[in-house]
């Protein structure tokens, strides 16, 4: 469980253990169930991280929505999105094991998360990664309903492959950015799990 839950489950938890002792059931039990939603929402589960230090793993809960080849700063190479509804996990992990050579936040729009168009519009934090196989980039996109993107790492941190780094809260999107050396071996449409599920491999040459 992410400790911000509480700041945000207490309150209707509160106000709805108050209307029931007013006697008011059905308020009651709609702000209760609102609490308890918000607790379930920010549930962090452990998971089984892959060790092989060839792959790429999921940055993020979600259902693979996008599959493209396209620039990037200027350099080409494999781009998959996730969206993430306000069902899934939100805590986001790192998909390798390196350094963040920097965190780069840019303000914008918040379109529906499920838009190609929110993955160069949105607000979204953008987060650089260099590995010994090589360097890639993933981003915390904001949507319509979540517009607070959270970084819990910063410029010069080294994570391990799977550790937590940020969320983002109530629906979103998660890019990644890989060489085109990489072979991305997720399908679209597939549902895949942060920090367990297998998006990629670096070529033995990168």
């Amino acid at each position: 469980m992410v400790k911000e839950a509480y700041k945000f489950a207490i309150p209707p938890l509160g106000a709805g253990a108050a209307c029931l002792i007013a006697g008011w059931k059905w308020p009651a039990a709609m702000l209760i169930l609102l609490g308890l939603f918000v607790f379930y929402f920010f549930r962090d589960p452990e998971r089984t991280i892959p060790s092989d230090p060839g792959l790429v793993v999921s940055p993020a809960d979600g259902r693979v929505v996008e599959i493209v080849d396209e620039t990037f700063d200027g350099t080409m190479g494999h781009r998959v999105s996730i969206f993430l509804s306000i069902w899934n996990v939100h805590v986001q992990r790192a998909p390798v094991a390196g350094q963040i050579t920097d965190v780069v936040y840019r303000p914008g729009r918040f379109y529906g998360a499920y838009r190609a168009a929110a993955s160069r519009e949105n607000e979204q934090n953008v987060i650089y990664m260099h590995t010994p196989q090589g360097s890639l980039v993933f981003k915390q996109i904001a949507g319509a309903i979540a517009r607070r993107v959270l970084c819990w790492k910063s410029k010069g941190d080294t994570v391990a492959r799977g550790e937590r780094v940020g969320m983002i809260r109530f629906g979103s999107r998660v890019d990644i950015w890989l060489p085109m050396e990489s072979e991305v071996v997720v399908r679209r449409g597939q549902n895949v799990k942060g920090g367990e599920s297998i998006l990629a491999k670096w070529n033995s040459t990168t």
